[in-house]
């Protein structure tokens, strides 16, 4: 008996450059452990090319992201898979990192937060799921929804891409196969194409770390555009461990030159907040007015002490 036509997914999926065979790796079942490692790796080392040749879109995203934050929006991601694991990983690091308020970057991914553990099968099929959680998160026009996924045609996010449209909001999407192909209406795409994975179509590789990178960016750029760095330096971290309590007191004595138990008082005095012992010590004044100063220079450290913003 004939077999039936195959359905239009497979036919779309079997076009993608993510779910191409890499003739690089044609034979890498037959390789010793070395060899394969090796294989890996030198299809690994392409991938930083292919966000760099990204670097236009992803600044006229975060210009789109830092323009949201100081009107007070948020942004959020949207994933399944692999792709909404990263968004998870991504928005729950900028709290601890910056200072940022938890809801500030937010993560929403296909099958809730139990997909962060374990696979939901089927939660990313219907475009309605996708649009549905937007709406239970209780997203504004005020927002930016940044889309990732790998192969672009994930229903999930694509149904919540276009609610955030008819919402009002500007929208990102994130995605490994071309610009090219790329048909759905968004404010930036950001295509690093990685070409085929080692092991075709396992997108949590090249394309994961493609989507990673873009992630770090974005947010990277964005704080730092806000005013939480300070030369090259995390400022506006929160002492919630023992870790960033210790990393707090070596960023005041590498700024001010104050020895170790000088910078303990000082970030004392300032709350356990790195941004007021830096202007505290730096323009010598008391806590309340670097308070005050660092408020008027919108968060810059340089501005308030001064130098340039």
């Amino acid at each position: 008996m004939p077999q039936a036509d195959p359905p239009p997914l497979f036919s779309a999926l079997q076009q993608l450059a993510t779910e191409q065979r890499n003739p690089r790796s044609r034979n890498i079942d037959l390789a010793p452990v070395r060899e394969i490692l090796e294989i890996i790796h030198a299809e690994d080392r392409t991938v930083p090319d292919a966000v760099r040749a990204e670097i236009p879109y992803i600044a006229e995203a975060v210009e789109l992201i830092v323009d949201a934050f100081r009107q007070g929006g948020r942004l959020f991601y949207v994933g399944a898979g692999t792709s909404g694991r990263l968004g998870v990983v991504d928005a729950s690091e900028c709290p601890p990192t910056f200072g940022s308020d938890p809801d500030m970057v937010q993560s929403i991914i296909a099958g809730g937060p139990a997909a962060v553990f374990r696979s939901q099968e089927g939660a990313e099929d219907l475009e309605s799921n996708g649009a549905q959680a937007l709406n239970e998160a209780g997203v504004r026009a005020s927002d930016v929804v940044c889309g990732i996924a790998a192969s672009r045609r994930t229903p999930f996010v694509v149904g919540a891409v276009r609610r955030a449209r008819a919402i009002g909001c500007k929208t990102l999407y994130v995605t490994c196969n071309p610009r090219a192909d790329f048909d759905l209406e968004v404010d930036v795409a950001i295509c690093p194409v990685v070409g085929p994975e080692v092991i075709m179509g396992s997108t949590r590789m090249k394309s994961g770390t493609a989507q990673k990178l873009v992630l770090n960016m974005l947010t990277t750029a964005s704080m730092i555009r806000l005013g939480k760095v300070y030369e090259n330096m995390m400022v506006d971290l929160q002492m919630t461990n023992a870790k960033l309590v210790e990393r707090s007191k070596r960023t005041v004595m590498t700024v001010t030159g104050a020895s170790y138990a000088e910078a303990a008082e000082l970030l004392d005095r300032a709350g356990g907040h790195v941004k007021t012992a830096l202007v505290m010590h730096l323009a010598g004044l008391g806590a309340e007015e670097a308070r005050r100063r660092l408020q008027q220079a919108g968060g810059f450290v340089r501005a308030a002490i001064g130098g340039a913003g």
